[in-house]
């Protein structure tokens, strides 16, 4: 926490020596601004009508097989506009295997996808373990964190590479860390800091969190007590929801009159909610009885993809996915996409797809994976979490992008954003 406070005392005068010349809202919009202007990072995407852009045929030789596992997802009993794609995940995966192969025609390597959607109680460690029989040693896994570790842990003596595409558990990064295992989507502490300097950056520091039932939900109030502190937030109230899944009830419902007294009485600029299965809290923004904001897993939040990010070469990434998925890109297609991309990218600068030599590789600074962000991305290599610019959104436009103009670190700004090297408690052997 000791250089985390340091970040905080030299960053938020800065931060607030803007502000107070220009406003903040005069300064939101020149940070965003300039963020638009920064030189695109290279993306690893040829020119549209280039012969590269084309898939190349498989150059004779070994392939390089990369294994996606996912649960598959459930069709809705009944009609939810925004329910889940068959394809979530491994459509980005799909389309980074692609990208693979037309960078990896310049070294003659070529990368082919194993999807192994698990059905019901499919044991993912046995899905593993068949695929490592066969001479698989790179696996991006979409799945909760306790299987993502038992996956991990079953795949150690091979010398397999785990890429986790979907479990944000700060846990992941920190006790219970592995050697094997790569992070690829932020930390619930990146995506509350996220939050966190932007309240900091609107003077929105007040703040009710509302948590939700579920050990997840938890999890995220836990993640966002720590920004609160580490960026100067407080917290003025906290209660947990008690009036079940709302946020697809009727109208008329019961319940609507107390959930809206529920914040009476509470001195607050922004509610926080914490609920990660999506049960109930698009049902608080324009319910509570003072007009206030909502944000974290609801509202504005924080993510790694969203449909309306333009910049830095995403409107080609997304146009290229849409024309493949024939729908929009969502940010565990993006993560599956990175997850793959990272394998592509290390085997086609190292010219090898041998895990022992892209294992180590993942997290030396020499490293790097271009990925639509501003700036290309880098490994962690206290914790293996992949740094990365996460963008705050509204549900229908781009808000801003952490880590926030003003906020600095000795190593990289992207550094302010989740756990830092003195506050790790990840022990690689």
């Amino acid at each position: 926490m000791l250089l985390a406070y340091r970040v905080m005392r030299l960053s938020v005068p800065l931060l607030l020596a803007a502000g107070l010349a220009i406003g903040p809202a005069a300064f939101l919009a020149a940070s965003i601004h300039a963020r638009a202007q920064e030189p695109k990072a290279a993306t690893g995407e040829p020119p549209p009508g280039s012969p590269a852009a084309e898939t190349p045929a498989p150059v004779p030789g070994s392939e390089t097989h990369i294994a996606v596992l996912y649960r598959s997802v459930p069709a809705p009993s009944s009609y939810d506009a925004e329910a889940d794609p068959e394809d979530l995940g491994v459509a980005g995966a799909r389309m980074a295997v692609k990208d693979n192969n037309t960078t990896g025609r310049f070294t003659k390597q070529t990368f082919a996808l194993d999807e192994v959607a698990l059905d019901g109680e499919r044991d993912p460690v046995e899905a593993a373990k068949a695929l490592s029989a066969k001479g698989v040693r790179f696996f991006v896994l979409a799945l909760p964190a306790a299987e993502v570790l038992a996956v991990a842990d079953a795949l150690k003596e091979t010398g397999a590479v785990i890429l986790n595409a979907g479990a944000p558990d700060d846990r992941l990064r920190g006790a219970d860390c592995r050697a094997n295992l790569f992070h690829v989507l932020p930390s619930r502490a990146m995506q509350t800091d996220a939050l966190a300097q932007y309240l900091t950056l609107m003077r929105w520091r007040k703040i009710f969190l509302i948590v939700g039932p579920t050990e997840r939900d938890k999890a995220y109030a836990d993640a966002m007590r720590n920004s609160a502190r580490k960026f100067g937030l407080k917290i003025t109230a906290e209660k947990p929801w008690t009036f079940g899944p709302l946020a697809k009830a009727r109208g008329d419902t019961p319940t609507r009159s107390e959930a809206m007294v529920f914040t009476r009485g509470v001195d607050y600029d922004l509610a926080i909610v914490a609920d990660e299965a999506n049960d109930w809290g698009d049902y608080v923004p324009f319910r509570t009885v003072d007009p206030r904001p909502v944000a974290g897993t609801q509202g504005l939040i924080a993510t790694t993809w969203h449909p309306t990010l333009e910049t830095w070469g995403a409107a080609q990434a997304q146009n290229r996915f849409r024309r493949q998925a024939g729908r929009l890109m969502r940010p565990l297609d993006y993560q599956a996409w990175a997850a793959v991309r990272s394998v592509g990218e290390a085997a086609t600068q190292k010219k090898t797809a041998d895990p022992a030599v892209l294992a180590p590789y993942f997290a030396d600074p020499a490293f790097s994976l271009p990925a639509y962000k501003g700036v290309s991305l880098t490994y962690r290599p206290w914790d293996h979490q992949l740094r990365q610019p996460v963008i705050v959104v509204q549900p229908k436009a781009m808000v801003s992008v952490a880590p926030e103009q003003g906020f600095t670190h000795q190593r990289t700004p992207l550094d302010t954003l989740g756990i830092d090297l003195p506050e790790t408690t990840c022990k690689f052997p």
